[in-house]
């Protein structure tokens, strides 16, 4: 058992050394589809985003359910997007998602990688 691992550390550094480009800064985006996810949490469709605010560490957006001519009052709904893969989102002032979207439970999420310098697309095997 211990020469396996001491093999696997081996191949895995000699890898390393024989692809440099892993050695490349890359950026990792979250990509979000807000109103089937809103939909899936909250329940019915029309979702959209009526405003948005960027900070330094994360961008919110400020959505409704529906088109506020309609009879009816709309829900507000707040979700919050940290650029490190947290999120938390509130619709009508109750927390319904508090948590990582990079967990790989949430299929309207969605991680994409990028070379840092290029912005080229990296894809995964």
């Amino acid at each position: 058992m211990t020469n396996t691992n001491q093999q696997n550390t081996i191949e895995l550094l000699q890898a390393e050394l024989n692809h440099p480009e892993w050695d490349e800064p890359i950026v990792c985006r979250v990509e979000v589809d807000l109103p089937t996810w809103l939909s899936q949490l909250a329940g019915g469709r029309d979702w959209e985003v009526y405003s948005e605010e960027e900070e330094e560490n994360c961008i919110s957006f400020a959505m409704r359910q529906g088109s506020p001519d309609k009879k009816h009052v709309p829900k507000l709904a707040e979700v919050t997007l940290y650029h490190n893969g947290y999120a938390i989102v509130d619709v009508d002032g109750k927390s319904l998602f508090d948590g990582s979207l990079t967990s790989g439970a949430n299929e309207c999420a969605h991680l994409s990688y990028y070379h840092a310098d290029s912005g080229e697309k990296i894809t995964l095997n």
